[in-house]
């Protein structure tokens, strides 16, 4: 099979990514291998692709979290698929390829009125938002601060913690960002990048009153920050560190608010936690994307040979939405 391979040969930017032959995988007993359709690019990619996080242990050392496809093969104990069955998939690693081996219980039914290559975008990023926002326990009437909300994550989780009843507020780097934000459930949404009428974003947070939960991929950069807006009680949930990893933590403020600073990744979870987090979307996530009450986000589609294309334009800043690659 041809796969998204990266030859360090070249540096570790997206000119490393190569087009190129490797080993198709065999399925092992409980798993099913997925002959893929398309796969989603995340943040994730970007750092594997730079040397700065590696798949766990056993993992493929292929790209992509995600993807979706058909099954192609049944491992010997797998019930419930059966080949030609199409599929989404939340991976370790080994999407951006032909085929990957997926663990049967991280296989899942494609979200209802959503198409195979659209798909292939949904679920990375509902897996991490509804696994973190339940941890987090957000509530009907608690107010949620999401970062990036024009992106993949922050356009699902600010239409799942719309659908909790919690008020939603968005951070965005353009008024075109701002604009969708608004559209997909945020009640407030916030350009990051300018101050308005001398006040930057953490100011206008802090006047609407600060935050219960701070879904947060940003990391070192605003931790003191984050921490200032906690409410009592508040939790502030780091999953990603596009600002740093290491940080100055005032733990007299983290005190005083009774508060909690957690960070959770989704990759390196046991197969049954990650079962678990794929039987709760297909059982309450799925069916909001059926009936309309959280939409896709906007998908930009570039084809997998050309994963390099895909790696610039995240970098960039300027997508809105998802980005997935796809096979013909």
């Amino acid at each position: 099979m041809r796969a998204v391979l990266v030859d360090t040969s070249n540096g570790d930017g997206p000119e490393a990514l190569v087009w190129a032959e490797t080993a198709t995988p065999v399925p092992a007993a409980d798993e099913v291998l997925v002959e893929v359709t398309a796969a989603g690019v995340n943040r994730a990619d970007l750092m594997q692709r730079r040397g700065l996080y590696p798949p766990p242990p056993g993992a493929s050392e292929i790209l992509g979290l995600e993807c979706s496809g058909r099954v192609a093969e049944v491992g010997a104990e797998v019930t419930g698929w059966q080949v030609g069955d199409a599929c989404v998939a939340l991976l370790a690693g080994g999407g951006c390829a032909e085929a990957v081996a997926v663990p049967a219980g991280q296989l899942l039914p494609p979200p209802p009125g959503v198409d195979l290559v659209t798909a292939a975008g949904v679920v990375e990023v509902a897996a991490t938002v509804v696994s973190n926002l339940d941890e987090s326990r957000l509530v009907a009437g608690e107010t949620l601060l999401v970062h990036g909300g024009a992106g993949g994550i922050g356009t699902f989780a600010l239409q799942y913690a719309h659908q909790l009843g919690a008020t939603v507020v968005a951070t965005a780097g353009s008024d075109e960002k701002v604009a969708h934000c608004l559209d997909h459930g945020a009640d407030h949404a916030l350009r990051y990048d300018i101050d308005v009428d001398g006040e930057d974003w953490v100011a206008r947070v802090q006047a609407l009153g600060g935050a219960d939960v701070i879904l947060d991929p940003i990391g070192a950069k605003y931790l003191g920050d984050h921490v200032r807006l906690l409410r009592r009680g508040g939790r502030l949930v780091t999953i990603g560190m596009q600002g740093g990893r290491k940080g100055e933590l005032d733990l007299a403020a983290l005190l005083g608010r009774n508060a909690s600073v957690t960070a959770r990744g989704l990759r390196g979870r046991p197969v049954a936690e990650k079962a678990a987090i794929c039987a709760a979307l297909t059982e309450r996530v799925w069916p909001m994307i059926g009936d309309g009450r959280i939409r896709s986000a906007p998908t930009t589609l570039v084809p997998m040979p050309d994963a390099a294309q895909a790696h610039r334009r995240l970098e960039s800043g300027e997508s809105l939405g998802k980005i997935v690659l796809t096979l013909d």
